[in-house]
């Protein structure tokens, strides 16, 4: 048996049932009334309307800005009332903490199912502890109440202090605490370190501090 012929006959048997669920789409168009296109209007304004609504119930929750979570013991809440939640753990004085600032404050408005925040890492040594956050900075990524995963210090973001907003978003989408389709295979840029680049830190005075740290202030 020719196995070209075969392969033939298969491509024009999809196609002829492509086609004839076009021709009756296009048909089923043709014979809507005037009460049926209503029908599918109010339909649509109703999905419209309700994703109007849940979206101004998450801004009022706090999405779509980047804000700073001012004490310890409201980090749950948060988490539990946002069912994605991008949390920075940051120190003030540390350079490398105000480029993920930048970054994150961009894809905020951008990835409003998403609440991003911040949280200063030295007013929390307890939630530092408990969730095992030794270097800064460190992005927290929860979904549905459950720590899902964390960035570290830069290297998954290319190694190098000047990556784009892009791999950021890339990498949060490998997570799932975004909607983004990332390819883990194919991230943005991968960037080589350039010299003079400084290390991570840790927290002063917490576990995992060393005096064999480079600083980042």
């Amino acid at each position: 048996m020719d196995v070209g012929k075969i392969v033939e006959q298969q491509v024009i048997q999809a196609a002829q049932a492509v086609e004839e669920q076009i021709d009756a789409e296009m048909n089923r168009l043709d014979n809507m009334d005037e009460d049926d296109l209503e029908r599918i209007k109010q339909k649509r304004l109703a999905v419209l309307k309700k994703q109007a609504s849940k979206k101004q119930e998450l801004l009022q929750m706090g999405h779509g800005q980047y804000t700073e979570i001012p004490e310890e013991k409201e980090f749950f809440p948060v988490c539990q009332k946002s069912p994605r939640v991008v949390c920075h753990f940051y120190r003030e004085s540390t350079f490398r903490c105000k480029i993920v600032d930048k970054h994150l404050a961009i894809l905020a408005p951008k990835h409003v199912g998403t609440r991003f925040c911040k949280i200063d890492a030295e007013k929390c040594k307890w939630l530092c502890e408990r969730l095992k956050v030794r270097v800064l900075p460190t992005i927290c990524l929860v979904i549905d109440g459950k720590t899902k995963d964390f960035v570290v210090g830069f290297d998954d973001l290319g190694g190098v202090d000047d990556f784009p907003t892009e791999m950021m978003e890339w990498r949060l989408g490998l997570s799932g605490v975004i909607d983004c389709d990332a390819d883990p295979t194919n991230p943005p840029t991968l960037g080589q370190k350039p010299k003079g680049v400084r290390g991570k830190k840790s927290i002063r005075g917490g576990a995992g501090d060393s005096d064999d740290d480079s600083d980042d202030d």
